[in-house]
């Protein structure tokens, strides 16, 4: 059984205080989740040093919420994934719908940071997403499909066994909308069959899917129940242990 993945992605919000009481709350259900399900956050570039002192030994995992492919040199503004191993970050996530619509996030630029990632030996999770308007003219596989290709375009087999890929379905990012378990199971089922058709059957029975999108402690437990759903990608949820521990909890409840 694929292990759960519960990911916090905090975006561009918190203070350095607020980010390790943040972590301090959550260390205890961390805890509790270990062995059964994989818990991260991913704060702010700012904050990543502090996050990464105050979650050590409560197996919360710290991500990144971008990275350079290059190496470190002349980018100015730019964070290269070596500094991101430098302060103990084991995870980035690439291609989030926010990144594609307001930072130019090409699907070839996303490809470049996935192969740069794996290069370093972190692990991905890869954001994939149709639009609003590209859902309603039933487009939806054909932009994942398309998503899909370009951003694992050369990606190996090998290196897909730290690749997580987290459906998000952008019309549900922030808006209180939220795909019903059905549609998030369709979606994923998708990928996996896609992973299949492109890789192994192994390679798609081993690669965690996660599902983004307004997911709240009322819908964790129904979508995470769907056979293809392995974990979420929490946005606002997860900047309030009260609402991010349940959804953690319900993970824990369904690997039992």
């Amino acid at each position: 059984m694929r292990r759960y993945l519960i990911a916090g992605n905090w975006k561009m919000n918190t203070t350095r205080q607020e980010g390790v009481s943040l972590v301090n709350a959550l260390a205890a259900g961390a805890q509790a989740a270990s062995g059964t399900v994989d818990v991260l956050v991913a704060p702010p570039f700012p904050y990543l040093i502090p996050v990464v002192d105050a979650a050590a030994g409560t197996g919360i995992v710290v991500g990144a919420q971008n990275a350079s492919p290059e190496a470190p040199g002349a980018f100015t503004g730019e964070v290269a994934l070596d500094m991101l191993i430098d302060v103990g970050v084991t995870s980035v996530i690439l291609g989030h719908s926010e990144r594609r619509q307001f930072y130019g996030d090409t699907d070839a630029v996303i490809n470049r940071k996935v192969i740069a990632t794996r290069k370093k030996g972190l692990q991905a999770i890869f954001c994939v997403g149709e639009l609003l308007e590209e859902r309603q003219g039933n487009q939806t596989e054909a932009v994942l499909d398309r998503q899909l290709a370009g951003g694992l375009k050369e990606v190996s087999a090998e290196d897909m066994a730290d690749i997580v890929i987290a459906y998000e379905p952008v019309w549900a990012i922030g808006t209180g909308l939220t795909a019903s378990p059905e549609q998030a199971e369709s979606a994923h089922a998708h990928i996996r069959k896609w992973l299949e058709t492109r890789y192994t059957p192994n390679v798609a029975k081993a690669t965690r899917i996660l599902y983004g999108g307004s997911v709240k402690a009322n819908n964790a437990e129904a979508l995470l129940s769907q056979p293809n759903v392995d974990g979420a990608l929490v946005g606002g949820a997860s900047l309030k242990a009260a609402d991010f521990l349940p959804i953690i909890e319900a993970g824990v409840k369904l690997s039992k």
